[in-house]
């Protein structure tokens, strides 16, 4: 029953990662902000059934789509991580280490210090943009952002927009794994694992 709801659930969300639409349809969940990319639907526009942007305050959207790119880059690389991990590559010096959840529990706090620091450092290093899209991080020294693929305005319109949509697609990827993992055993529900590009070897 469990799986069945769990299934249902992500199913139901696929309209979510639906590419963003160039005319749009007025329904009462539109908006100020139809036109911005990653609207669900033509239907639906900017789909915000709890009104959190109705009222067209631009700075608080400009906050919420930074902190939705946000969690969709984390969660891309979670679940990249998890895949290969599971898949057994794992860095030298952590041959030992379990895959999945098992491993937070067991990584040890001079493991999980290090990736804290990491994680702090980049939250401190890159920096938004002033006047650009949220997510625009090309305003620090370090090299971020779309590079040689971003030619035109419209390459950068749908680099961003796959970007927006393939985080969704991971955040729901992501706990679905971790979900499937507790439940069974099996995150990837239909095999046990899979090869995956592996940097480091097996």
């Amino acid at each position: 029953m469990m799986k069945s709801t769990i299934v249902a659930a992500l199913i139901g969300s696929a309209a979510a990662f639906a590419p963003s639409p160039v005319t749009q349809t007025s329904t009462a969940l539109n908006g100020a902000f139809d036109n911005e990319i990653g609207a669900a639907s033509a239907e639906l526009g900017c789909w915000d059934p709890l009104g959190y942007v109705t009222d067209g305050n631009q700075e608080r959207f400009d906050h919420l789509r930074g902190v939705e790119l946000k969690h969709g880059r984390i969660a891309m690389l979670a679940t990249w991580g998890f895949a290969t991990t599971w898949g057994g590559a794992r860095f030298p010096g952590c041959e030992d280490f379990p895959a999945g959840h098992e491993a937070i529990l067991k990584m040890g706090t001079e493991n999980l210090i290090p990736v804290l620091l990491t994680a702090g450092l980049l939250e401190v290093t890159w920096k938004q943009k002033k006047g650009s899209f949220p997510g625009d991080f090309s305003a620090t020294a370090f090299p971020v952002g779309f590079g040689p693929y971003a030619r035109t305005e419209a390459d950068m319109i749908d680099l961003r927009t796959r970007e927006l949509n393939n985080g969704r697609a991971a955040q729901m990827g992501i706990l679905g794994v971790m979900v499937h993992e507790q439940l069974d055993g099996k995150p990837f529900i239909f095999f046990d694992k899979f090869e995956i590009y592996t940097p480091f070897g097996n």
